[in-house]
């Protein structure tokens, strides 16, 4: 069914991203999730090989491919580690979107063929302490200074915030509320700190760091959008970053899906294999069947954003769908190993762990259905 949907450049791009991660990441996630250990050599070899820019333009080093072809990237790596598939989503769908869309031509020169190659790797910095959800209040602040601007305040939950060169970060310019927060773009340096990484529950080898910024320095021309107008920076960026993290939502349930269904026809109790057993076939044919629908969601989605068209609606049902999902399907896997899934040697276990994240980032489930609602019942749903 996938196939037929997809262009022989999309198939190629699944292909080549297929056989890496078969041969570079799965043997070795599940000592990197033990470990904690954040791959950062196989982020950076994803870019030698173009996968990092997949949706970078030719003219700037990159591929020259579609938003469809990036959650094929992302939905594969994250089947065997969603760690590394969250750090390929950031960097490409929430730094490399926005400078595609809103950069200027200098900041596109500048930044993208680095990015393209991973000799930059990419972070967004938008959520901050008090500020989650309600992106409008955010408090970091830019004040004009001396050929440039001087960002103050304190970012949290960054992705890729550990290690990542590049950041995308809003911080305020105006007065309080929605307008008044500005968009910029620069390079790490003095006054951009990483502070202490966050322990999770999963993504052990993803880096989530909070970053300090203090008098950080950013010119004139790392201005992104229009001054006083970066919600809307930030809110279009998040609207195509819910189409990818659907997509590792997927590739975490298909990952999840597989260990059930190996486990069930290997496994032998009350005389034969387990996957005689309705108990045992009925959950995994319910998520096998969602996880067809989630998936055709992702690359509806998909498709609409490489048209030029409104995709806000589509990529967040597409991601309230494929989120809820994941952790269905990740719930199965364990159950259908027993105590082997709640086992660390078994990677089920890993999976509900990852499963988890993809109802909370880039909008949670409650966000996303409020956006749904409200784009169907209008002023009605505002209060």
């Amino acid at each position: 069914m996938e196939a037929a949907l997809l262009t022989d450049a999309q198939r190629d791009v699944q292909d080549l991203v297929r056989t890496f991660a078969e041969g570079e990441i799965a043997p070795h996630a599940a000592s990197w999730d033990r470990e904690h250990h954040v791959p950062l050599d196989v982020i950076r070899r994803l870019g030698e090989i173009g996968l990092l820019g997949v949706i970078v333009p030719e003219e700037h080093g990159g591929s020259g491919l579609d938003y469809t072809s990036l959650c094929l990237v992302v939905e594969e790596l994250a089947r065997h580690d969603a760690g590394v598939s969250v750090a390929v989503a950031v960097h490409a769908g929430l730094c490399v979107a926005p400078l595609l869309r809103f950069g200027t031509p200098t900041q596109q020169a500048a930044f993208l063929p680095r990015l393209a190659t991973g000799a930059l790797l990419g972070a967004y910095a938008l959520t901050e302490p008090d500020a989650g959800s309600d992106t409008a209040s955010i408090r970091a602040r830019a004040v004009r200074s001396q050929g440039g601007w001087r960002l103050d305040g304190t970012k949290t939950w960054i992705t890729n915030g550990g290690f990542a060169d590049l950041f995308v970060v809003f911080a305020r310019t105006g007065g309080a509320g929605a307008r008044g927060i500005s968009a910029f773009v620069a390079e790490r340096g003095v006054g951009l700190d990483s502070g202490k990484e966050i322990p999770k529950l999963g993504l052990h080898t993803s880096s989530t760091a909070e970053i300090v910024l203090d008098g950080f320095a950013v010119p004139t021309d790392g201005l992104v959008g229009t001054e006083n107008e970066g919600l809307k920076v930030a809110l279009a960026t998040l609207d195509g970053g819910r189409i990818t993290i659907a997509a590792q939502a997927c590739g975490i349930a298909r990952a999840a899906l597989e260990i059930a269904v190996s486990y069930a026809q290997d496994r032998s109790a009350f005389g034969g294999p387990i996957a005689r057993f309705q108990g045992v076939q009925f959950p995994i044919a319910e998520i096998a069947a969602r996880l067809d629908g989630a998936w055709l969601m992702v690359l509806h989605a998909a498709a609409l954003r490489d048209g030029g068209l409104p995709h806000a609606q589509a990529g967040a049902r597409a991601k309230l769908v494929a989120s809820r999902v994941a952790v269905d399907a990740a719930d199965v896997a364990v159950q259908t190993l027993g105590g082997y899934g709640y086992s660390a040697e078994f990677p089920a276990e890993r999976c509900y762990r990852d499963a988890k994240i993809t109802e909370l980032y880039e909008g949670t489930s409650q966000i996303q259905r409020l956006v749904i609602a409200r784009s169907l019942l209008g002023d009605a749903a505002r209060g």
